[in-house]
């Protein structure tokens, strides 16, 4: 009865490329067949060095030549690519001589992942280099390529921060600026609506006792309603038609006074009526017309405190 054999190939026997792998394997595979022959069963594990080296070595050219197109290849990737070809080569080398001898068995190539202790000695002081080797000047041309592209990326990532932080910085002056312009606004708002009541307050002050006077005083009225003939249509027309209305409440003060001054006020063009609705003051229009100009307390009190305004400003605020 034949045994169970298992056969370790190691990767510089198969070879440093294809060529030279695919004659080793024709030479490997007549030994193997001879055991076949003899009834054994056989399993052929094999190593990987030139291989896999030449795998990732090839690799690493490709990202090289389009880094953008090709990421690098991991090792383990590269390891499992020399699996199936080696594995192709030689289950095709054992399948033809197998042939060639008139034996019909069937050969399969099995990739296999193995467990390793991390705690391996080995791996402190590995004896069996891939891929690349580098003369020292290419190792020192690559390591100073390397530093001046990390000086690049660097340089261009603080010109990038400090654009940032320069527009961030413009920014916030900006919004200083409107916040201190938006600030500065409202004071002087403020403070010119605090002068306007200040002064709103004396003018009050100032005129509404002199109007109250004014406006039920005869000799004022007359004059008023004189003046105010002549510059109806203008100092330069003719004889105006006016009619005044005066507050019939104050009639019988009025009475004396425009008895003696009614020939002047004729002549001037006005006509003197009484109104309930006049309380103050007098309202004079066109006599046959009802369109009127009221001279009330409110109103001449709103002339004078127009007039006074800048006065009093001048006085309390530029002095």
């Amino acid at each position: 009865m034949g045994k169970r054999i298992v056969i370790a190939l190691g990767g510089n026997a198969l070879g440093n490329n294809l060529p030279e792998q695919m004659i080793a394997v024709k030479q490997t595979a007549k030994a193997i067949v001879d055991l076949i022959q003899e009834g054994h069963q056989v399993v052929v594990a094999h190593g990987n060095g030139p291989q896999v080296g030449m795998i990732q070595k090839a690799m690493a050219e490709l990202t090289r030549s389009e880094p953008e197109k090709y990421i690098p290849c991991p090792l383990s990737v590269c390891v499992a690519m020399s699996q199936g070809y080696i594995g192709y080569d030689l289950q095709n080398a054992l399948r033809e001589e197998l042939l060639d001898r008139g034996i019909n068995k069937g050969v399969a190539t099995v990739l296999t992942q193995v467990e390793v202790d991390p705690e391996d000695k080995a791996f402190q002081n590995p004896t069996k280099p891939i891929g690349a080797f580098m003369t020292k000047e290419e190792a020192d041309k690559l390591v100073a390529d390397a530093k001046a592209e990390a000086r690049k990326i660097v340089a261009e990532a603080r010109a990038e921060a400090e654009e940032i932080v320069k527009k961030a910085e413009a920014k916030a002056e900006d919004v200083s600026k409107n916040t201190m312009t938006e600030i500065s606004l409202a004071g002087k708002q403020a403070v010119g609506r605090i002068k306007s009541e200040i002064a709103s307050l004396i003018i009050a002050k100032a005129t509404a006792r002199g109007v109250k006077e004014a406006v039920v005083d005869p000799a004022f009225i007359k004059e008023m309603l004189v003046a105010v003939a002549k510059n109806w249509n203008g100092s330069d027309s003719g004889r105006v038609e006016l009619q005044a209305l005066l507050p019939e409440g104050e009639r019988k003060k009025l009475d004396a006074a425009f008895e003696e001054s009614a020939k002047e006020l004729l002549a001037a063009g006005v006509e003197v009526g009484w109104s309930k609705e006049v309380k103050t003051g007098f309202k004079v229009g066109a006599k046959e017309g009802g369109y009127y100009i009221s001279f009330a307390d409110a109103d001449i009190e709103a002339l004078l405190a127009e007039y006074l305004r800048d006065k009093v400003f001048q006085l309390l605020f530029k002095a």
